[in-house]
């Protein structure tokens, strides 16, 4: 914190580097927490803390946990066979809330970019390979349509090994969506992905 600067001004300033909170929002955000300080700010700074301190990622997928290992990568009941890889943590929640995938993640913690000097070591490639050569017999590319997002999916999936698939998710029109509010990339994607009824 800067000499002379208040308390309230550094939280303002902290919470508007959060994502979907610029400065207005922070500064309401901050008031309100201030306000309601004995049911809010309190246990808010407490459960921070002890995130800041006990979270880390998991030392085989990249998810957050408390533990050595998450608790997906513990889980018998999951399919080892079928490994799914994630641009992010946040990928990897979305694809648990779906509740539809029982295998287990590999998250990479972004995507391949040479402008930004994002190789395949700072992303953490070979051991991805690695995890694949423990008995992984498919490999599900779920990264974001963009060039990035697919320059990492050829990329992975160039360096499994001979006999291991690589699928992708299926991109195209979503679950309750019109084609007028599609944009033109969505609509040429779900027409490439079409499939007979």
């Amino acid at each position: 914190m800067s000499r002379g600067q208040e308390p309230i001004e550094r939280l303002i300033e902290l919470l508007a580097r959060l994502p979907g909170l610029g400065p207005r929002s922070a500064r309401r955000a901050a008031l309100h927490l201030v306000r309601k300080r004995e049911m809010l700010l309190a246990p808010l700074a407490e459960a921070m803390a002890e995130v800041a301190s006990a979270v880390r990622p998991c030392l085989d997928c990249g998810n957050l946990t408390t533990a050595e290992r998450c608790a997906i990568c513990t889980d018998p009941a999951r399919d080892g066979a079928i490994l799914c890889v994630v641009q992010d943590v946040a990928d990897l929640w979305a694809m648990e809330r779906a509740s539809a995938y029982r295998g287990r993640y590999h998250v990479l913690g972004g995507l391949l970019n040479a402008l930004d000097g994002t190789g395949p070591e700072e992303l953490g490639l070979p051991r991805l390979a690695e995890r694949v050569r423990e008995g992984v017999s498919e490999v599900i590319l779920a990264l974001p349509a963009t060039i990035d997002g697919q320059t990492t999916a050829h990329y992975v999936a160039d360096i499994l090994p001979h006999g291991v698939a690589a699928t992708s998710l299926a991109q195209g029109v979503p679950v309750g969506g019109e084609l007028d509010f599609l944009d033109d990339g969505t609509i040429g994607a779900a027409l490439r992905a079409r499939r007979q009824l």
